[in-house]
C-alpha cells in the first residue's frame, strides 16, 4: 500500500511542458497527441505553450476540456507597433528569432503557478534549443516530427548532403545517390533549406534541429513502421529511440469536419473509382496559369471531380468554367478530406504532397497525382512515385493541360493505375495493422506515454 501511495505522490509532482510551433499544421497534431497522453495520466500536470492566436484556435469553446491540461500564451515575437513589410514569412522569422527566450519566460510562470518543476519537455521537433533546456532542468526531451521519416533523415544528414554536393548545389540536376534508404534523387527534390537557402532563419532552425535530435530521450514521428523500414533503421542508428506513433488520423482524436457542402452525398451518386479529388492543402494556391491548365484539363477529361479551392472560383478560374462544369464537378471552399478519400467512388487525388495529405490518401487507399510546392513536398512526391509507386508526378512538376490529362489517364484508366491502387491498398493495410491493439504504433504510443509520464 505504501508503494502505491508513493507512486501517486510522484504522479502529482510530474509536470510536462508542451512547446508548440504555432504556424501551418504543426500545433494541432501536437495538441492531439498530448491530449491522448493527458487523458491516460490524469494526475500529471500538462502545460501547453503557443501564441495567443494559435491557442485561441486550438482551445476554442467547442474543444474538449481536460482539467490537467492548461494553455499559456507565448509572445509572438513581433515588435511593438509592428508594421508588416509584406513578406509573408516575416512573422515566422521574427517568432523564430525570439522564441527560445519567450518560451523560457512563460515556462517559468507555469512552474511558479503550479509549484512543480518541469520533468519532461514535449516539443515540436523544430525546437533544437529544447536539448539544452532539458539538460538544465534535468528533464526528458521528447520532440515530435509531424512529417515523414525520409524528410527527417534528410535534415539529420544536412551536413553530409551539403558536403557531397558542394559547389554543384546551384545545378538542380545533380544526382544524389549516397543517402541510405533513398532512391536516386535530384538536388531539387530536397527542401530549399537544405541545399539552397541555407542561411535563412528557417534553414538555420532546421539545421540545428538535425544536429540536436540525437540528444533527445525519444523522437516521436507521425508515421508507421512498415512505410519505409530502411529509412526507419537509418534513423534508429542516429537516435537514442525512434517511435512511430501514427498515422495520427488513426491514433489521435481528430476534430469532426462538417460536410456542409454535401460532398459525401454527391459522391454516393458516382461509380467506384470514377471521381478525381483535388486539393492543394491549406497554404498554397497554384499560380494563375496552372489553375487555367487544371481547369481546362478537368473540363476536357471524362472524369467527374471535387475541387477543394481556397479563394473565389469565379475570379480565379477561367471565365464560365464553374457554370460549364456544374453537372460534372463540385467546387467547395472546404472539404472533409479523409471522408472523401475513404469513399469508394474516388479514384485519384491530385495533391500538393504534404505529409498529412499523403497519409490521408494511404488510409483512404487512393493513388496520387503530385504537384509539390515547397518544404518536404518534393521529397514526398519522389517517394510516392519512385519508392512506394502509388502515384505519379505531373511533367516537370508543373500543371499544364497536357501533363494533367496524361496523369489522369495513367492513374484512372491504365493498367499502371490499377497497380498503383493495389500497392496503396497494401500500404493502407499496413497502416491499419499498426494501430490495432497489438500493432507497432499502438505499442509505441504506450511506450511514449510511459516515457512522458514516469
Amino acid at each position: 500500500m505504501s508503494s502505491l501511495k508513493g507512486e501517486i505522490n510522484v504522479d502529482k509532482l510530474l509536470h510536462v511542458a508542451v512547446l508548440a510551433f504555432p504556424f501551418g499544421t504543426h500545433a494541432a497534431p501536437l495538441l492531439s497527441l498530448v491530449k491522448r497522453i493527458a487523458r491516460e495520466a490524469p494526475k500529471v500536470t500538462f502545460s501547453f505553450f503557443s501564441t495567443t492566436k494559435s491557442n485561441a484556435t486550438l482551445f476554442s469553446s467547442s474543444n474538449e476540456f481536460l482539467p490537467n491540461l492548461k494553455h499559456y500564451n507565448v509572445h509572438d515575437g513581433l515588435p511593438q507597433n509592428y508594421v508588416p513589410s509584406g513578406h509573408p514569412l516575416e512573422p515566422i522569422f521574427l517568432f523564430i528569432k525570439a522564441m527560445p527566450e519567450n518560451y523560457k519566460c512563460v515556462m517559468d510562470e507555469a512552474v511558479a503557478e503550479t509549484g512543480k518543476n518541469i520533468t519532461c519537455l514535449v516539443t515540436d521537433a523544430f525546437y533544437w534549443f529544447s536539448a539544452d533546456l532539458a539538460d538544465e532542468m534535468h528533464a526528458k526531451w521528447v520532440p515530435l516530427w509531424t512529417a515523414g521519416p525520409h524528410s527527417l533523415l534528410a535534415h539529420v544528414y544536412t551536413d553530409l548532403i551539403r558536403e557531397k554536393i558542394g559547389s554543384k548545389k546551384e545545378d538542380h540536376d545533380v544526382n544524389v545517390d549516397f543517402l541510405p534508404g533513398f532512391p536516386k534523387l535530384k538536388t531539387s527534390d530536397f527542401p530549399q533549406e537544405i541545399v539552397n537557402d541555407i542561411d535563412g532563419p528557417f534553414a538555420t532552425m532546421l539545421h540545428k534541429m538535425g544536429l540536436e535530435l540525437p540528444r533527445a530521450t525519444v523522437v516521436a514521428i507521425n508515421s508507421f513502421s512498415t512505410v519505409h523500414p530502411l529509412i526507419e533503421n537509418e534513423l534508429n542508428s542516429n537516435f537514442k529511440m525512434l517511435l512511430n506513433v501514427g498515422p495520427f488520423i488513426l491514433t489521435t482524436p481528430q476534430p469532426i469536419i462538417a460536410d456542409e457542402h454535401g460532398c459525401i452525398a454527391w459522391l454516393n451518386q458516382h461509380k467506384n473509382s470514377s471521381v478525381v479529388y483535388i486539393s492543394f492543402g491549406s497554404v498554397v494556391i497554384p499560380p494563375p496559369h496552372e489553375l487555367t491548365a487544371l481547369a481546362e484539363s478537368l473540363e476536357e477529361c471524362e472524369f467527374p471531380f471535387i475541387l477543394a479551392f481556397r479563394g473565389n472560383p469565379e475570379e480565379n478560374l477561367p471565365k464560365g468554367f464553374v457554370e460549364r462544369t456544374r453537372t460534372k464537378g463540385k467546387i467547395v471552399a472546404w472539404a472533409p478530406q479523409l471522408e472523401i478519400l475513404k469513399h469508394s467512388s474516388v479514384g485519384v487525388c491530385l495533391t500538393h504532397s504534404g505529409w498529412n495529405s499523403v497519409l490521408d490518401c494511404i488510409v483512404g487507399g487512393v493513388p496520387m497525382i503530385t504537384r509539390p510546392f515547397f518544404g518536404d513536398q518534393k521529397l514526398n512526391a519522389r517517394m510516392i512515385e519512385s519508392v512506394w509507386e502509388i502515384g505519379v508526378g505531373v511533367d516537370n512538376g508543373v500543371l499544364t493541360k497536357e501533363s494533367t490529362l496524361k496523369a489522369l489517364e495513367l492513374t484512372m484508366s491504365s493498367e499502371k493505375g490499377k497497380i498503383m491502387r493495389h500497392k496503396i491498398l497494401k500500404l493502407k493495410e499496413f497502416a491499419l495493422e499498426a494501430v490495432q491493439q497489438n500493432g507497432t504504433s499502438a505499442k509505441n504510443f504506450n511506450t511514449l506515454t510511459q516515457i512522458v509520464t514516469c
